[in-house]
């Protein structure tokens, strides 16, 4: 059923079109754009699960509207109702959860105290559910949320700072790719201007700009060149290792930006204020690293994370990385002046 929810949605939002999800959707509303006929006991069952799944899609759609139509304040009213719902697919979870704490920042909206989702509710034979007769289900494992603060960061302040947990006590799972990440050129600037993602994960860079912009990076063993791209190309690059990389421009010195790649499933992008939160934590012992773009040095403290998490963790990353002596260009040599980039 989880895999069917996280299927549904994608379906839905493809089904609806570009001219659709840019304007007024016909798939959006509070009832299901396609009627459903309940003439037996199992269409009650059928028709129900059909409702929470359009439920799921309408709240994430919604949401994402509102975030690329600027209502910050909407997209976080809507994605904070789904991560209420009971049993929501960890996929749909994942890919709403960095948005939000982007919609979050952006709103001036600390992130809300969840009340922890309901189990889903035992099939109804009435309902056209399974039978109840077979052996209960395993208990799921227990994970927990744990927050806190970023300080320091120097005069940018600790907004953008990287957070990541890795396991001591006990072999941790590997991370999964996360999906439809990417980073814009628009104004000759990099948004976002800091990225956090797993191992693995795909990135796409898109030219929004009326310019041409050359987006790369030096950084072994993540370095690439995406080569001169016009207004609307984009250029797909999987992250294979993890590490800071960062992005520049050969054509635009003044850009640049960050794609902080972690090993491991559980990591969180500071907000403005510093706040952070990684959901979804087993109980353990881990090693809490903390990067940031004005220190020279990654941070570390080691912390237990119990059944109910871990609340208040105040985490301070320095601010006394040097600047660089020049913008290299993608040799890595200093900029000529007189090409006027």
């Amino acid at each position: 059923m989880r895999r069917l929810v996280a299927a549904t949605a994608v379906a839905f939002w493809a089904a609806a079109g570009p001219r659709a999800r840019a304007a007024d959707p016909k798939w959006l509303g509070d009832e299901l754009p396609l009627p459903l006929a309940v003439k037996t006991p199992q269409d009650i069952g059928f028709k129900a699960a059909a409702e929470r799944q359009y439920l799921i899609f309408n709240l994430m759609a919604g949401g994402k509207l509102a975030f690329d139509g600027g209502d910050y304040s909407g997209a976080v009213d809507k994605w904070e109702t789904l991560l209420r719902m009971p049993a929501l697919d960890p996929q749909v979870e994942r890919a709403v959860q960095s948005l939000l704490d982007e919609a979050r920042a952006r709103a001036g909206r600390p992130a809300a105290k969840l009340a922890p989702r309901p189990a889903a509710p035992a099939p109804d034979k009435a309902a056209g559910g399974e039978a109840s007769d077979r052996a209960p289900a395993a208990p799921r494992r227990t994970t927990a949320t744990i927050s806190g603060s970023v300080t320091g960061g120097g005069p940018a302040g600790p907004g953008g700072a990287v957070v990541w947990l890795k396991r001591l006590d006990a072999r941790g799972p590997r991370p999964a790719p996360a999906q439809n990440q990417i980073v814009t050129q628009r104004e000759k600037t990099f948004l976002p201007h800091v990225l956090a993602i797993p191992v693995g994960t795909s990135v796409q860079f898109r030219n929004d700009d009326r310019i041409y912009h050359n987006v790369f990076s030096i950084v072994k063993p993540n370095d690439f060149d995406a080569g001169i791209r016009a207004t609307g190309a984009t250029y797909v690059k999987t992250f294979s290792h993890p590490g800071v990389v960062q992005l520049l421009c050969n054509i635009h010195a003044t850009m640049n930006a960050y794609v902080v790649v972690v090993d491991s499933p559980y990591y969180a992008k500071a907000q403005a204020s510093g706040a952070f939160a990684i959901h979804n934590v087993p109980p353990g012992r881990y090693d809490l690293s903390a990067w940031h773009e004005a220190a020279s040095t990654v941070t570390h403290k080691t912390i237990t994370v119990g059944p109910e998490g871990r609340r208040d963790l105040a985490v301070a990353v320095a601010g006394d990385k040097r600047p660089a002596p020049f913008v290299p260009d993608k040799y890595g040599h200093k900029r000529q002046p007189q090409l006027g980039y």
